[in-house]
């Protein structure tokens, strides 16, 4: 892709390729992991070649679908864009097992962290700004409207002008910031997508998963090890920080802190991992309402539903009634031969 999009700009690939140190084989092992260090001398001398310093901006809004396969497509057919971005922080580590997606629901706005596993590693600024753009041009694009960010912040300083910036996220961005992070209103989130597909998106979702195991465990973060923790069961008393803590070997203060340093909480992982389960057992259809509301560990029905609207903006009923309608040909997503 960054090739790609250099030579778009008039740089010869064989020559980008040998100054970043990129094996041309790789590009026909549809396996081949390339090393981070290659990733960033890639992004920087791309936009050397191509004298263009804001060349992750305008690699984003070249993207089309299909670009990235199996994650472009678990993205693309999700109900909604909230259910798209639980889905991006998921499977995006079949393509880059470096970079993470923190997702942090804060009242009428959600914060989507970009950030490395490894604090010592230091992304190229092109990358990041790629990343938080690309947000918001796939957003735009299987929302059927254009979506604006609330915020942006970049942790490297700025570098040039910020006009190619405002057209991108519609808002000035803030420039040596603690974390690069985009911030989007909730409400656009809550929409359902024109093409969501259920069916499709179940056999997309299943095959994500088997990719994912295949590529084996990943050094987890507190955050995904309290999601994994509360995905094993969230009725009775094992959706409880206490619980939690205990399962990981922490006290609470302990793991309290852990969390805290990653930009989060137990109560905003534990709402997540209920919205995203309610959304998939919801849409599948195979689960009494009343049964999906025992499983996530509401006392009562009423406070499912009450949840519910606030993640959605509708009902369950609402909700299962339109998955249950099959998609038109014009609605599902391009395949990947059309990219």
């Amino acid at each position: 892709m960054i090739v790609g999009a250099a030579a778009a700009r008039g740089v010869a690939a064989d020559g980008l390729m040998a100054a970043a140190g990129f094996d041309v084989a790789w590009l026909d092992d549809p396996d081949a992991r390339m090393p981070l260090a290659v990733e960033t001398r890639l992004w920087d001398e791309a936009a050397r070649r191509s004298g263009d310093v804001a060349f992750g901006l305008h690699a984003a809004a070249a993207i089309r679908p299909g670009m990235f396969q199996v994650l472009d497509y678990a993205v693309r057919t999700a109900p909604n864009l909230g259910t798209a971005l639980q889905r991006l922080a998921r499977y995006n580590r079949l393509l880059h097992d470096v970079a993470t997606f923190d997702i942090q629901a804060q009242g009428a706005v959600v914060r989507i962290v970009h950030r490395f596993a490894d604090p010592r590693a230091r992304p190229s600024r092109h990358a990041v700004e790629f990343t938080l753009a690309s947000l918001v041009v796939v957003a735009s694009q299987i929302g059927a409207a254009p979506v604006r960010a609330v915020a942006v912040d970049f942790a490297h300083e700025a570098v040039g002008g910020v006009e190619d910036h405002r057209a991108v996220f519609g808002v000035t961005p803030r420039f040596g910031a603690p974390q690069s992070c985009l911030a989007l209103d909730a409400a656009v989130l809550r929409r359902p997508l024109p093409a969501a597909d259920a069916e499709l998106s179940r056999i997309v979702t299943a095959h994500a998963d088997s990719l994912l195991e295949r590529l084996g465990p990943a050094t987890a973060s507190w955050s995904d090890r309290v999601r994994r923790a509360l995905l094993q069961g969230l009725d009775g008393e094992r959706a409880t920080l206490p619980a939690v803590a205990r399962q990981l070997g922490l006290s609470e203060r302990s793991l309290q802190r852990r969390l805290r340093d990653e930009g989060t909480g137990f109560a905003p992982l534990l709402d997540a991992v209920r919205h995203e389960l309610a959304l998939r057992w919801v849409s599948e259809g195979r689960l009494a309402l009343g049964e999906v509301a025992y499983l996530l560990g509401f006392s009562e029905p009423s406070a499912f539903h009450r949840a519910f609207r606030r993640w959605t903006g509708t009902t369950p009923q609402a909700m299962r009634r339109r998955s249950a309608q099959p998609a038109t040909d014009a609605d599902r997503p391009a395949s990947t031969a059309a990219r």
